[in-house]
């Protein structure tokens, strides 16, 4: 199983915290100023003016038929049907649409009904994901792809394959996304994996393209953890030849790449500015609204300038928040992360993540309210603060943030969206 993005970089302490602002400073970070208007390092395409997610596509469960043969990602001990004491997840999907189900060792559900999960291995909850993205007008699918060579490598390829099918049939792109915690041979592997396997899939339509060329993340370069033990020299040689194959090339970096301190490396500057694209990361730096106005006049809006100067295209993270540290408050805190990032006018949006139910940061439908999650579980649904909102709100909330993204609708502090459709 791999670790979780959360246990493999050190969380920030909290966005206060971490930014060392004073009183003041807090009292006045969401009235900053709007950055000066400064054309695009690209103009649209896959990812620039788009809505993108990043899609695990992980789950597996004995019994599916993926060549990994486990619970995977469900359960600590993969060979044991998840339960209250040997689980990996924080949230409970809604499994409604799924036509296929898989019974785990939780009890039934508090309001009746056996507790079943889905697996992402079954082509129809791949299609079934994408289909919400069509209905819900996300473009763009970033499929997460870690280290190949290890023993989940097949799955993973299988998986690639899947998501390939399922965004041709709903009109949606994907590209790669390689996510390189913990690959101890990547500078020279991540090369072959992508010319012998991955590249092929830019052959389909729904491959995601940027100023005509193909769409490559690596997520990982510069985190300041035994994790991502990389040299920069290692790093640098692996997006130039990235580029060198025609690629435009995202890079997943620690938030606080711009100034080489607290999770970034330092001297990670010219790593950081030889990548098309920057994503810095923003699970675990951020839990309420107070901190996403800190960020926005402290980080991101500098950020934005850095990469304009450098030519450079700027897609933050936008988060729904930890369901289960009660962080959403009923789609404000992400509310704000999109309207910040819309006044900011930033190239493009990539939201953590689309069914990242290990970490309680997903949009994908989710358990509306208690009955929806077994009887003992201690697991929140949606309705958490006493707000009720339906098992899709995330994925309409992110609909609403993309139009306001592409000027559809107008900027607005306020949600459009209500919790029950």
């Amino acid at each position: 199983m791999s670790i979780s993005r959360r246990h493999v970089i050190t969380s920030a302490l909290g966005a206060t915290a971490a930014l060392g602002l004073g009183a003041a400073q807090q009292a006045t970070a969401g009235a900053a100023p709007r950055a000066r208007a400064v054309p695009a390092a690209s103009g649209p395409g896959d990812v620039v003016g788009k809505i993108s997610v990043g899609y695990q596509g992980w789950f597996a469960c004995i019994g599916d038929g993926a060549p990994i043969n486990s619970w995977w990602h469900y359960s600590q001990n993969g060979g044991q049907a998840p339960s209250p004491g040997n689980t990996t997840i924080k949230s409970w999907p809604d499994v409604s649409e799924f036509s296929r189900t898989y019974q785990t060792a939780y009890a039934n559900l508090n309001g009746g009904g056996p507790a079943k999960l889905f697996s992402s291995w079954d082509q129809q909850t791949v299609d079934t994901h994408f289909l919400w993205m069509q209905q819900n007008g996300i473009d763009t699918a970033a499929l997460q792809r870690f280290n190949p060579n290890s023993p989940e490598g097949p799955t993973r390829d299988g998986m690639a394959q899947k998501v390939r099918q399922a965004a041709e049939g709903h009109g949606r792109k994907f590209y790669i996304m390689y996510d390189v915690s913990g690959w101890t041979a990547m500078q020279s592997e991540i090369k072959t994996d992508w010319a012998n396997k991955m590249k092929a899939h830019t052959a389909s339509s729904a491959y995601a393209t940027q100023n005509g060329r193909p769409v490559v993340c690596i997520w990982g370069f510069g985190f300041n953890d035994g994790n991502h033990d990389f040299s920069a020299g290692a790093c640098l040689d692996v997006i130039n030849w990235f580029k060198g194959q025609g690629c435009y090339v995202i890079g997943g970096v620690p938030t606080h790449w711009r100034t080489n301190s607290d999770d970034s490396r330092a001297g990670f500057s010219d790593v950081y500015h030889a990548l098309n694209m920057i994503s810095p990361w923003m699970v675990g730096r951020i839990g309420s609204i107070a901190d996403v106005d800190n960020f926005y006049a402290n980080v991101q809006t500098q950020d934005l300038a850095d990469c304009q100067s450098h030519g450079i295209d700027y897609q933050p993270c936008v988060l729904p928040g930890d369901l289960q540290e009660r962080q959403r408050a009923h789609g404000d805190f992400m509310w704000r992360q999109f309207y910040n990032m819309c006044r900011l006018g930033v190239q493009g949006i990539y939201i953590s993540m689309y069914d990242e139910f290990n970490e309680g940061n997903q949009i994908a439908k989710t358990a509306a309210d208690a009955a929806a999650v077994p009887s003992g579980s201690g697991i929140y649904a949606l309705d958490e603060d006493g707000t009720a909102c339906s098992s899709d709100y995330y994925l309409r909330l992110t609909g609403d943030g993309g139009r306001m993204l592409k000027k559809q609708i107008g900027l607005t502090a306020t949600r459009p969206t209500p919790p029950v459709a």
